[in-house]
């Protein structure tokens, strides 16, 4: 029994002088986090040999560690570790997809607001707007399928253009009705 407590004295002051010098080689590798880490499981390790002479410890002790910084690396390739994003680090530098809460309302008041406007346009003014910028129509496809000329339509979407920011800025600033 004494001569088992002798070898755990001697196992611990083994760990106590060399696990610094393990973290430093282990620090080489990895960050400083990492190595404090793998030096834990390297001297966790080492304790199944705690029974082996102090001068076989410190070959192990460096064979073991550098099996473990393997280990470590075989885990973390198969895990896709450095495709991880850790939650404590970059959870408040992580850019937001969506606009925030006060961007959105403006968004949708504005587009209450053109939509509002296009309603309110003449009826044949409206429908070559809406040919032109929602369907993609060309003036000439326009003058086409209304029956009306190229100039016709020019005039059409020239107006809608005019009474639209007419109708805009006057929503902007307060509700105006149209000149």
């Amino acid at each position: 029994m004494l001569a088992a407590t002798a070898k755990a004295t001697d196992f611990d002051r083994f760990v106590l002088e060399h696990r610094p010098m393990l973290v430093a080689f282990l620090r080489r590798r990895v960050s400083d986090a990492d190595a404090q880490d793998l030096a834990q499981e390297t001297m966790v390790r080492l304790m199944r040999y705690a029974d082996q002479p102090v001068e076989a410890l410190r070959p192990l002790m460096y064979r073991i560690g550098l099996n473990v910084l393997a280990d470590r690396g075989r885990r973390d390739a198969s895990r896709l570790a450095h495709a991880h994003v850790s939650l404590e680090d970059d959870a408040l530098v992580l850019p937001a997809t969506d606009p925030a809460q006060d961007e959105r309302v403006a968004h949708q008041q504005a587009l209450v607001a053109v939509r509002a406007a296009v309603l309110r346009l003449p009826p044949r003014c409206r429908e070559v707007y809406l040919l032109n910028r929602i369907e993609d129509m060309s003036y000439t496809e326009i003058a086409r399928h209304c029956g009306i000329s190229v100039k016709a339509v020019e005039k059409h979407i020239g107006k809608a253009l005019s009474l639209l920011r007419t109708h805009l800025r006057g929503t902007q600033g307060g509700h105006r009705e149209w000149p």
